[in-house]
């Protein structure tokens, strides 16, 4: 890689770097929209290969083998610079990039706006697929980035963390619940992670100064460690992203999120 990529990127950043053979550049979208259309050069990675289930919980980490499989598969190397982007506003994609970080992958960038950016704007787009270069890489997961059940049960209440509930409004409340208790974890606040979008510049994010006053307004502030989630931690991952992109120095993510929260019978629950 010539320059190393920053973590947001815009498509015009992009464009000047889409013959560089260390850039790997992952489409989760839907296949169907693949196959339509999507950046040159992109490889299709279906969003299941990037989480686990252990039913009723989903969006857990897969093992270290199934995930030096599938980074193998998409030809890349732990020096690759992966520039991940889909078609839902950055949640799968952002995922994959959280998995990354998980690993110490440091060469990562999400595309700002992912295929609305780049469809829209003009830019070019292909049908067509190639046979993929394996690549070489064996994942092995740092411990960084994650937590657990038990970690967030630890420290509720703590002044010095912010449980930050990425899910909708109707979600956190527990009008909607989509979990065998609806509600939130308690003490968590309340952002959704659809709120960080412009939605009248392609779903790209909203100007730095305007993401740090929503998260601030919130009392999610940089001194303190982040823990973010959703229902299974698929949004809050774009919210992780956003908030390391942002600067903020701790941030977790928690796999399984409310799908383990909200089904386990022993966990406190607030609602309203």
């Amino acid at each position: 890689m010539k320059n190393q990529l920053p973590l947001i990127l815009e498509p015009e950043h992009l464009e000047q770097n889409l013959s560089d053979e260390q850039c790997i550049i992952v489409d989760l979208s839907k296949h169907e929209n693949y196959l339509k259309y999507h950046i040159p050069g992109a490889r299709f990675l279906d969003y299941a290969k990037i989480v686990r289930a252990e039913k009723p919980v989903m969006g857990l980490v897969p093992d270290e083998t199934a995930l030096s499989q599938l980074l193998t598969d998409i030809g890349a190397t732990p020096d690759s610079q992966i520039v991940a982007y889909d078609d839902e506003g950055g949640g799968k994609a952002a995922r994959l990039l959280w998995t990354l970080d998980l690993l110490g992958h440091q060469h990562c960038s999400l595309l700002n706006g992912g295929i609305f950016s780049w469809a829209n704007e003009g830019f070019k787009l292909t049908q067509e697929t190639g046979a993929v270069a394996a690549g070489h890489y064996e994942a092995r997961l740092t411990g960084q980035g994650v937590a657990t059940k038990q970690y967030i049960l630890d420290r509720l209440g703590q002044a010095d963390t912010v449980l930050l509930d990425c899910r909708t409004a109707e979600e956190y409340a527990g009008i909607k619940k989509f979990a065998e208790r609806g509600g939130h974890i308690p003490g968590a606040v309340n952002i959704d992670w659809v709120k960080t979008m412009d939605q009248n510049r392609n779903l790209r994010l909203k100007p730095d100064a305007e993401l740090r006053a929503l998260f601030e307004s919130a009392g999610v502030s940089s001194d303190k460690e982040i823990i973010v989630y959703c229902q299974t931690h698929h949004r809050s991952s774009h919210t992780y992203i956003v908030l390391k992109y942002l600067g903020y120095p701790k941030i977790k993510g928690y796999p399984g999120a409310w799908s383990d929260w909200g089904n386990d019978p022993d966990t406190p629950v607030e609602q309203g």
